[in-house]
């Protein structure tokens, strides 16, 4: 009797163990950011996008099949209702020649097409992505009427998490020309070098 008690309590102190675990690996998980390459100081000549010589320039670049981008989108949402209309914005979407278009057409794509002023096309081969140096999806540039680089990174907290944080704080006090001390910061989301998305499986 006393033996499968003990049985009994090594089993539940077992799945305690391995809840605990699991938990403390999904908190990891959440904030570790991904990678991202040298974002130019100033914007690139040789791009097929056109600086605004009004407003700011934003670029997000997003995988289509990445979980994490959905509140980035919706941090997004937020940032152009507080910048008055001070802000071009476009989102290129990875393309990848080796997929069908329908690989593109993601319902996170519809989402992104359904923000008001936001101009959504596709970035094929990621090559605009290199040229600003953003290997995560979710990762943002803001550049001046002048070309110069304001703010380059995420614009969430963590991974797939929505609400007021220091990052998107950081991308509008530039936009608005207030002082801040950041200027960069991580982006969390899949690697736009991985077509196939692993990390959103996990």
């Amino acid at each position: 009797m006393q033996s499968r008690f003990s049985i009994r309590i090594l089993l539940c102190a077992a799945w305690l163990l391995a809840a605990i675990g699991g938990v403390a690996w999904m908190c990891q998980y959440e904030h570790t950011s991904g990678n991202a390459g040298t974002t130019p100081r100033h914007w690139p000549s040789m791009t097929s996008v056109r600086l605004d010589d009004q407003r700011d320039t934003l670029i997000l670049f997003a995988h289509p099949k990445c979980p994490c981008t959905r509140a980035t989108l919706d941090e997004l949402v937020h940032i152009l209702a507080q910048s008055q209309n001070k802000i071009a914005a476009f989102v290129f979407f990875l393309q990848q020649d080796d997929f069908a278009q329908a690989w593109a057409e993601s319902d996170l794509r519809k989402k992104a097409a359904a923000i008001p002023n936001v101009t959504v096309l596709d970035d094929p081969q990621g090559l605009l992505a290199k040229a600003f140096g953003a290997e995560t999806s979710g990762h943002v540039v803001l550049y001046s009427p002048q070309g110069e680089l304001l703010f380059s990174g995420g614009i969430t907290e963590s991974r797939g998490h929505f609400g007021r944080n220091a990052a998107g704080a950081a991308l509008l006090s530039q936009v608005r020309r207030e002082p801040s001390s950041r200027t960069e910061t991580p982006v969390f989301g899949c690697s736009l070098l991985d077509p196939i998305c692993r990390s959103a499986a996990r």
